[in-house]
């Protein structure tokens, strides 16, 4: 079977971690053409070289190539991976810093900073996905890993794509539990509740049964040296919080810690300038140790697996952002949940959830419902939808601040929001 990938965003530096996985899953996925697009040409030049010699050093046939032209990407595509950042790091940092400006959370996926990040990109994916279903192929997937994941799964979903959304959050906690408990990966499954960056680990499956409760039990100092978060904490819950969960439990002491750090942004812009030097080199055939401090760790095998199941007919379980379709009771079927699935040729099946106790469910419900808001104000580039989001987010809804956050969001996100240009220039009733 010939199959066409695309990826729209291939000058990211992530997509070397794409190509490895590529070459290591050769054996269950057979890619004959990779077109890597990107709207920077130069970017994609030394991407695309490097990629072009890590796949011929592992042996591999692939006709890979290079294009600025998104059209040509797409057309007669089998499957098309988004890894795109609208305004690149420099609206990252600013996603990063302006909300801190106001006195809130500074992040670029959740939050004011997040809110910004998904104003700008839900746009121009479902521009994309909107030339996918016109020229790719019929049955063409769209898997996203473009942040803020679930906001922009439910954009697509929403206008009726066949996509899927992915994060490597799920498939770090795989590994870190394959290595702690001394056993291939593929015997570990993690199946977690919640949103995307906003879940709980609720089992992790060893063989199909859950260990979770015996490494609480007897290897807990060695999860908490993993996931910082205190003990009592981790017991009330019954559950591992993801990272991200920092931002509401503590968010007091990881503001004040944002505001005398540097932010995240400064520090991947000089990594990725590091790591475009190092592609650079003709000599380099295969990823450098920076590129594992990156993020997006293990994004190649989760990648890859996802892609490589879409087009298998036995089924394997991935960890996916999908319609919630009833599996967790108190959210509506339409909400887009991160939970485990098992993904075959015939389709992608989420797979059932044990009852959610208040603790949980009630912040799901919190950030579900500005996620819906938040795909609302991409899409009207109406200032007052911006202002229900912000107020409908828990790591906001201050009426006092939200005003300064939507001014700086606008002023900062300016040149990529042309909808509330539009709007601020007189077209609908907000204005600047």
């Amino acid at each position: 079977m010939f199959m066409k990938v695309a990826v729209i965003g291939a000058g990211s530096t992530y997509t070397p971690e794409l190509v490895s996985g590529l070459a290591a899953q050769a054996h269950r996925i057979a890619v004959d053409e990779l077109v890597l697009m990107d709207v920077h040409g130069e970017r994609l030049d030394v991407v695309g070289g490097f990629a072009r010699r890590m796949l011929k050093r592992a042996g591999l046939d692939i006709d890979v190539r290079l294009t600025t032209d998104r059209t040509e990407a797409v057309r007669d595509a089998d499957a098309v991976l988004i890894q795109l950042r609208v305004g690149g790091q420099t609206a990252r940092l600013a996603d990063e810093t302006f909300p801190l400006e106001c006195g809130c959370i500074g992040q670029e996926t959740t939050g004011a900073g997040g809110l910004a990040k998904a104003l700008r990109t839900v746009p121009i994916v479902l521009d994309i996905a909107d030339e996918v279903r016109r020229i790719a192929k019929p049955d063409a997937w769209i898997v996203d890993f473009t942040n803020p994941v679930g906001i922009v799964t439910r954009a697509l979903l929403d206008a009726g794509h066949r996509a899927v959304g992915l994060c490597n959050y799920a498939i770090g906690v795989q590994r870190w539990a394959a290595r702690l408990l001394e056993v291939a990966p593929e015997r570990v499954q993690v199946d977690p509740v919640g949103l995307n960056h906003f879940s709980w680990t609720r089992r992790i499956l060893l063989d199909g049964e859950n260990v979770l409760p015996g490494l609480f039990a007897s290897r807990m100092p060695e999860v908490l040296e993993q996931y910082s978060f205190p003990e009592e904490l981790v017991r009330l819950l019954g559950a591992v919080p993801s990272y991200y969960l920092q931002y509401y439990y503590f968010h007091d002491a990881t503001l004040e810690r944002q505001r005398v750090s540097t932010p995240r942004a400064q520090d991947v812009a000089r990594l990725e300038a590091e790591l475009l030097e190092l592609y650079r080199s003709p000599e380099l055939t295969e990823k450098p140790e920076q590129l594992s401090h990156r993020g997006g760790a293990f994004y190649s095998e989760a990648a890859v697996d996802l892609l490589a199941s879409l087009y298998d007919p036995q089924p394997t379980a991935h960890v996916l952002n999908v319609r919630n379709a009833g599996i967790v009771p108190g959210l509506a079927d339409d909400d887009v949940i991160e939970t485990r699935c098992l993904v075959s040729s015939a389709g992608i099946v989420p797979q059932p959830q044990a009852p959610v106790p208040p603790v949980m469910l009630g912040p799901i419900q919190h950030v579900s419902a500005y996620e819906r808001i938040a795909v609302a104000a991409a899409l009207s580039g109406q200032r007052d939808d911006v202002r229900r989001a912000l107020l409908a987010h828990p790591l906001v809804g201050q009426w006092d601040r939200v005003d300064g956050l939507v001014s700086r969001l606008l002023e900062t996100s300016a040149p990529y929001l042309p909808r509330f240009v539009r709007n601020v220039a007189g077209q609908g009733t907000d204005t600047e």
